[in-house]
């Protein structure tokens, strides 16, 4: 990001200088999600058109499974080494190759003669999943850097909405597009979303990735980062740049907060608890009508979409109001509903309380992802790359795992039983993280009465008792 973006200290316009840079950076980011959203759009439709197409050139259900779990594969193994590739390349490089990428390997599957299209099937299962989760992780973690830590939740909301309406319409659209215009055609324009992203990208200045500190502050700014910079964040550097000793950096960014760990497995529980609706969905739907099975998945989705984007727009104004994120707490209890929600939506109620639920759904699962996201995003720059990294990587092997016990438990399993079992391991793990981050603050209250009553024992300063517990552990 240049130097507009930045705010400008001391600067001659004041207040009313740093209005404007805020207003461009946000305009740049609004024009970024745009990009991201049609790309989102193009991931959609190829997750149905290329699973109709493996299925259409090989004949086997088999093939769409491994198909799925080369991508899930490829995403895990991504998730593991985007953090160290943000220690080396920009954000705005890795976005934009992520998008090169996918845009190539589509266009080798539409130009692959006969005798190769299995192979080209395998290449595109393979740079597809790596290339998203590298997008992604790289996104999600500049947000800071983009927009600054005050506007953290209304980027990560406006980016949610973004891919929420562009899940629906990449669903609701790929089997309207395969059946008329063919497959070519539908992967011509996933080829073209792609490529639109790419273009986005490339003419927008982006910060994060490697030299983010400088991007985002003034030539003072290193000295003043590196004595605020926390053990696991000095360890990590060092590690980055070949230290004597290698060191699980990705695993040091979980330690640099307390209960994050349990919070990014909390993330992979409730992925394995997102594999058992998606796969139960369809089955459910043609136990409800067996002639016309899509009407019901499509209708849960849409549904569903709006609760996740009407989340997304009171969270939107809560953050502009009081200027604060959700939060720790907010992810879980928005785990406890929402997996909650999904169990009742196989129970057998009408339709219209069955909507209902879908609604409280996507409602829950877009605060989730909000208060999860900008929670990461509180770690240091140097660390941020690497739980980001991470937790794609428990989500992946999560959703891949649970893809494939579901699928099993289901022959023998009604969908009410499987969903129930699956997004009850997510309830049980989500009680316990709230649990632990309600330990938490009781600790850093004791800790601030103690802490105060030390002051004011030694300055005989009664009159500072507006600090909280927070702040007086920070200090």
């Amino acid at each position: 990001m240049d130097e507009a973006d930045g705010p400008k200290a001391n600067g001659a316009g004041g207040g009313g200088g740093k209005d404007r840079d805020t207003a461009v950076s946000e305009r740049r980011f609004r024009f970024l999600v745009a990009g991201y959203a049609v790309s989102s759009y193009g991931t959609f439709l190829n997750m149905v058109a290329l699973n109709l197409f493996v299925y259409e050139t090989t004949g086997r259900a088999l093939a769409m499974g491994l198909f799925m779990a080369v991508r899930l594969a490829s995403g895990f193994v991504a998730g593991l080494a985007v953090g160290g590739l943000l220690a080396r390349f920009s954000a705005k490089s890795i976005m934009l190759w992520a998008n090169v990428g996918q845009g190539s390997v589509m266009l080798v599957l539409i130009l692959a003669p006969e005798s190769l299209v299995t192979g080209a099937l395998m290449a595109v299962s393979v740079v597809i999943g790596a290339c998203g989760t590298l997008f992604m992780v790289a996104l999600r973690s500049s947000i800071p850097e983009m927009v600054g830590e005050d506007r953290r939740a209304w980027a990560n909301s406006l980016s949610i909405t973004g891919r929420s309406l562009a899940m629906v319409a990449g669903f609701a659209s790929a089997g309207v597009v395969v059946s008329l215009v063919g497959y070519t055609a539908a992967f011509l324009l996933d080829m073209a979303t792609f490529v639109v992203c790419a273009v986005t990208v490339a003419l927008l200045p982006i910060a994060g990735g490697k030299g983010s500190a400088s991007a985002v502050g003034a030539p003072g700014t290193e000295k003043a980062g590196k004595a605020g910079k926390s053990e696991q964040a000095e360890k990590s550097e060092k590690s980055e740049k070949g230290g004597p000793r290698w060191r699980p950096v990705a695993f040091l960014a979980l330690a640099a907060a307390p209960g994050l760990g349990l919070m990014v497995a909390l993330r992979g529980v409730d992925a394995f608890g997102s594999s058992s609706h998606n796969a139960a969905l369809p089955i459910y739907s043609t136990s409800l009508d067996a002639s016309n099975p899509a009407v019901f998945v499509s209708a849960f989705w849409c549904v569903w979409a709006l609760g996740n984007i009407g989340a997304q727009q009171v969270i939107q104004r809560y953050a502009q109001r009081t200027g604060r994120s959700v939060g720790a707490l907010g992810f879980g209890y928005g785990t406890v509903v929402m997996s909650a929600a999904f169990i009742a939506a196989f129970a057998g109620f009408p339709l219209a309380v069955t909507a209902v639920i879908a609604l409280i759904a996507g409602a829950a699962d877009g605060l989730t992802e909000v208060a999860y996201t900008s929670h990461l995003q509180t770690l240091p720059a140097t660390l941020r790359g690497h739980a980001f990294g991470l937790s794609a990587t428990f989500e992946n092997l999560g959703f891949g795992v649970g893809m494939i016990l579901v699928a099993a438990a289901l022959d023998r399993f009604s969908p009410l039983a499987v969903v129930g079992w699956s997004h009850g391991a997510a309830i049980v793990v989500a009680v316990v993280f709230l649990l632990r981050v309600a330990g938490l603050r009781r600790r850093a209250e004791r800790t601030g009465r103690a802490g105060l009553r030390k002051e004011e024992a030694v300055e005989g300063r009664p009159d500072r008792g507006d600090r909280d517990g927070a702040e007086v552990s920070r200090g």
